[in-house]
């Protein structure tokens, strides 16, 4: 048994912090009982595991601490003050994972399989959102999402958490400018569409049946006018008044479960 790592200061615990914050690019931070299990799910290569002692008395947490021994040599307990000092939730689960950031890039996409439904994030600048539309992406059978330039970075400890480990699944294009995107798209004969208020077609009045990918933008404003009329399409959700927005993972939900639907979805 590891002697438990009492001092914040201690290098393993600063590492972690590093990599919650994002200083460590190399590395993905993964907090809680099931976004670990998630992660060795999408067998995920572990770095680094720090845990407090009471997660072996849980059955749950013994059986989790077992599998990942089996795959990281790095596996220490801590006490629960080293571990709050790492944690990034008001409520720590008593452990937290580094693992190697997936690779992301545009290769991956075009490994995807399946007729192509992708979803570019255009200048998704809030952690929690990027994360509930990765998470809705890939339950609606999205089989890519690019995250544009000047996006938050979809596997950051906020926006993993968010996902709840869709982002170790799916495949990611991180960083691209919006007209990279939407030309790759074009050179693959996948439609973009945007979503837009003003947009004349209702988002069921489009054929999903089709190679697609659903542009959304920033939370504040959404898409520009010029960045709308870039895509192929643009759609509009209906709303009775006085609503005049929704949530941007909401509304992509909507549009995607349409897609979904006429893709034979059940």
């Amino acid at each position: 048994m590891r002697e438990t790592i009492t001092s914040r200061k201690n290098p393993l615990a600063q590492l972690a912090r590093a990599a919650r914050d994002g200083r460590e690019k190399g590395l993905v931070f993964a907090e809680g009982v099931r976004l670990c299990e998630e992660a060795l799910r999408a067998s995920a290569a572990f770095e680094l595991v720090l845990h407090t002692r009471g997660l072996a008395v849980d059955e749950r947490g013994a059986r989790l601490l077992e599998k990942l021994r089996a795959l990281c040599t790095a596996v220490h307990p801590v006490t629960e003050e080293v571990l709050d000092s790492v944690s990034d939730t008001k409520t720590p689960q008593g452990i937290v994972a580094l693992a190697r950031r997936p690779e992301t890039g545009r290769e991956v996409v075009e490994r995807a399989a399946g007729l192509p439904l992708v979803v570019i994030m255009h200048r998704a600048n809030n952690p929690s959102n990027a994360g509930a539309m990765l998470r809705v992406a890939e339950a609606a059978g999205a089989t890519a999402v690019l995250a544009t330039k000047g996006s938050t970075d979809p596997l950051s400890a906020r926006a993993l958490r968010g996902s709840m480990g869709s982002a170790f699944r799916l495949p990611l294009w991180t960083g691209p400018t919006l007209a990279e995107a939407l030309g790759w798209c074009e050179e693959r004969g996948i439609r973009a569409v945007a979503t837009a208020a003003d947009a004349t077609a209702a988002h069921t009045e489009l054929d999903w049946t089709v190679p697609r990918a659903v542009v959304v933008g920033p939370e504040a404003g959404g898409l520009t006018v010029e960045e709308a009329r870039a895509a192929a399409d643009a759609v509009r959700i209906p709303m009775r008044e006085p609503v005049e927005s929704l949530n941007v993972a909401a509304a992509l939900a909507v549009v995607l479960y349409e897609a979904a639907r006429q893709r034979g979805f059940r």
